[in-house]
């Protein structure tokens, strides 16, 4: 967003500036400012995942674990319970149609998850991250 209205205002820059030289060093001026905002923000992003990274509690730590825990609760329920209620129940009977999810989306979440998990463990590993 940043990059646009960066843009945007070096437009205006040229429309009410006549002066090139001028022109030239207000656009600059925004650029630095822009990008120096953008890294503030980095900065302050990383401080608050220092911050959630601290949480020693298995719930705990943000959101992570949070989603680790919907993402495995549904993918076990897809692949273990719903299969097996089924067969259970169909054995005594009981004919029943359990609900199905859209599981492309649980897999890019989970895989995503994993695939950070896998560079986590690697790190640990290499000892980069204590």
């Amino acid at each position: 967003m940043i990059p646009a209205l960066v843009t945007a205002a070096i437009g205006l820059i040229d429309k009410w500036i006549p002066d090139a030289d001028k022109k030239a060093e207000l656009a600059q001026d925004l650029a630095t400012l822009a990008e120096k905002q953008a890294h503030e923000i980095a900065l302050a992003q990383i401080e608050v995942n220092k911050e959630e990274a601290k949480s020693q509690g298995i719930f705990k730590g943000g959101w992570r674990p949070f989603l680790g825990w919907v993402c495995g609760v549904a993918f076990a329920y897809h692949f273990v319970m719903q299969p097996l209620l089924v067969f259970i129940l169909n054995v005594y009977g009981i004919k029943v149609d359990l609900p199905e999810f859209d599981m492309s989306s649980l897999l890019t979440v989970l895989g995503g998850m994993l695939g950070l998990g896998g560079l986590r463990t690697f790190e640990k590993y290499k000892g980069v991250s204590k």
